[in-house]
């Protein structure tokens, strides 16, 4: 080999390492979070302003393979959204330019659920009338449980009323025998919550059938069965923790040890999530509704917010992971249509990789990426410096701990 073959090969060496470098951002903490809340504010902008207005349907376009679907794709773009925002909006107001932006969202926020179980408001969104509604009343229900005193208490008695008669309608719905279950259950979380009352057999019988379900090594089978995909992370961790908390807390004592090994099960699986990131900050496409895209990390922002990662995670490079991750899947073209709504696709627009289940309001999944902006900006995972996930440090040959299956005691 000549010396310019060489000088050659080494500086395509140099710029590949370069090109493959310059896809993480190094950027502060400080400007990370920033980052975050604006695009958090702008996926979940276009449908609080539209519906608090009173015009969501009228606005949304909605793209889907299936008519049935499309009656229901707005409640999915509301229910969706507001669980995702509710953390952020959970820190109240302050005289902070994020503070007060958080004014402006809860103050949509509000009226958006004013309107969306207001029988008379032409953005009525028709709880109960199709099985799917089940699903986003459930979502609906985990953002009032993440935010009670920002989304529930301002409401007035009237709204306070329609929203529990809009839950109560989704009981006509049989859910199936898999995760859905767990939708059930969350509605009833929520009414126990906020009414005083449920039905508890629908929460009971839920969490049996899971605990039923449960494979090993933090994960749950949806259903009987065992689907490698993101629905452990998408809804079966996150639902399950929402509902034994919220059971714990209204005095159902016997649920606090279920609550204790759900955790650690979840724990588990948010340690494997966070391994799964790429040193490239990229994650697999497998299974079904990838078109949820970063909301596949559910589950690793929500015990982040919980501040229960296991000890092998620090917050820091939860982050890191999780900033790069929504930065380089959202900022990909045709993400956004020309008014900012989320287009069905991966990375951009890929309408092929919608099930027939999938339309425009069902992508607002995503923003439950974004609980960990329910930490204060002065909190430790806000502060710290910039730390590589587990899948940097490994294949950049640094140290790192052994990873062990979870085991529970027996």
């Amino acid at each position: 080999m000549n010396k310019l073959s060489l000088v050659i090969i080494i500086a395509f060496a140099v710029l590949f390492r370069t090109v493959q470098a310059a896809d993480i951002s190094t950027v502060s903490p400080k400007e990370q979070r920033k980052y975050m809340v604006e695009t958090l504010t702008k996926i979940a902008h276009p449908v609080l302003y539209h519906l608090s207005r009173n015009e969501l349907k009228k606005m949304m376009p909605v793209e889907h393979k299936s008519a049935l679907k499309a009656k229901t794709s707005y409640l999915e773009a509301f229910g969706r959204t507001l669980s995702g925002i509710a953390p952020w909006l959970a820190l109240g107001v302050d005289d902070t330019e994020e503070g007060k932006q958080r004014r402006v969202y809860i103050d949509l926020a509000i009226k958006s659920i004013q309107n969306a179980t207001d029988i008379n408001s032409p953005d009525y969104l028709d709880f109960g009338t199709n099985p799917q509604t089940l699903v986003d009343a459930a979502f609906f229900s985990a953002g009032l449980l993440r935010a009670p005193k920002q989304l529930w208490e301002p409401l007035d008695d009237k709204t306070k009323s329609n929203v529990l008669t809009a839950l109560k309608a989704t009981r006509a719905i049989k859910p199936p025998y898999n995760n859905w279950l767990l939708f059930s259950a969350m509605v009833e979380a929520a009414l126990l919550k906020f009414e005083g009352q449920c039905d508890e057999m629908r929460l009971d019988y839920a969490i049996k059938q899971h605990f039923l379900w449960y494979k090993g090594d933090g994960v749950y089978g949806d259903g009987p069965d065992f689907h490698f995909d993101y629905y452990n992370s998408y809804v079966i961790h996150p639902m399950l923790l929402d509902v034994l908390k919220t059971m714990g807390e209204a005095g159902i004592k016997q649920q606090t040890d279920l609550f204790k090994i759900a955790l650690a099960r979840a724990q588990r699986y948010a340690a494997i999530q966070e391994m799964l990131i790429s040193p490239e900050a990229t994650y697999p496409a497998v299974g079904r509704s990838i078109t949820y895209r970063f909301g596949a990390f559910h589950l690793l922002s929500q015990i982040a917010l919980m501040q229960a990662l296991p000890q092998k995670v620090s917050p820091e490079q939860v982050r890191y992971a999780l900033y790069n991750v929504v930065k380089r899947q959202v900022e990909m073209p045709n993400t956004f249509d020309e008014n900012s709504w989320l287009k069905i696709g991966f990375s951009g627009y890929q309408p092929q990789l919608g099930e027939g289940y999938i339309s425009t309001g069902s992508l607002y999944l995503c923003l439950n990426a974004f609980l960990i902006l329910g930490l204060p900006p002065d909190n430790q995972l806000w502060q710290g410096n910039n730390i590589d996930w587990s899948s940097r440090k490994i294949w950049h040959g640094e140290q790192v701990m052994l990873d062990k299956a979870y085991k529970e005691k027996k």
